[in-house]
């Protein structure tokens, strides 16, 4: 494991996934840890993880067998934080400072999904790289200050505001916006079109920007 970044790690999280290109180049060369059933993702992406954690109540026995290698870190099912968050918890411990999440998007529990975007947004505010996917869907904490993100010429993309943003400015976009102040609640910044790298400027608030990087529906 000389070769790879010690601070770059993969958490496969339990949420739908499509193994896209841009996917599997995305978390090649990682860390990985897995969350529960998001270890069903591990042979499609080509990854083998150091750690497998949860209560393990969504992982079949066929699964439990594939892996019977991999270290485990059972926990109760009666636990106060999710399996994705334990397993974000683990990688922290091992030094991550960038962090790929494939399935935390989509899934069963919109409930889950929706934490996991709170909890990204949180974790980039610590100064960690963040990145959530399902393959068909990008989601990145959008903080104050700036951020690139290099999107394929065409792709759509949205930006969720989780509070009121001010100081809001687009580049790299069909639909651009300078110094824009976005209410609470505003769909203003839904479906835009990537034309290339897209640069998000912010002045203050919490956003995510969500991405279909296959999606080119809107070009």
């Amino acid at each position: 494991m000389d070769h790879l970044d010690q601070t770059a790690f993969a958490i496969l999280m339990g949420g739908t996934l499509t193994p896209t290109g841009r996917l599997t180049a995305m978390v090649a060369g990682r860390r990985t840890i897995a969350a529960d059933g998001g270890m069903r993702h591990a042979a499609a992406l080509g990854l083998t993880p150091e750690l497998w954690v949860g209560d393990f109540d969504s992982t079949p026995a066929d699964l439990l067998a594939a892996f019977p290698d991999v270290p485990r870190m059972p926990y109760p099912a009666a636990k106060n934080e999710t399996d994705g968050e334990i397993a974000i918890a683990e990688a922290l411990s091992r030094g991550a400072r960038s962090i790929v999440m494939p399935g935390a998007l989509g899934g069963e529990r919109s409930d889950h999904a929706f934490m996991h975007l709170l909890l990204a947004v949180r974790l980039a505010e610590q100064g960690l790289d963040i990145t959530m996917t399902s393959g068909e869907e990008e989601a990145y904490p959008i903080l104050t200050g700036r951020t690139s993100i290099d999107l394929p010429e065409g792709a759509l993309f949205s930006i969720l505001g989780l509070t009121a943003l001010d100081g809001l400015s687009i580049a790299g976009a069909r639909y651009p916006l300078d110094d824009f102040h976005l209410p609470f609640g505003s769909s203003r910044t839904i479906s835009n079109v990537a034309e290339g790298t897209v640069t998000i400027t912010l002045h203050a608030g919490r956003a995510v920007l969500l991405a279909r990087p296959q999606d080119f529906s809107g070009a």
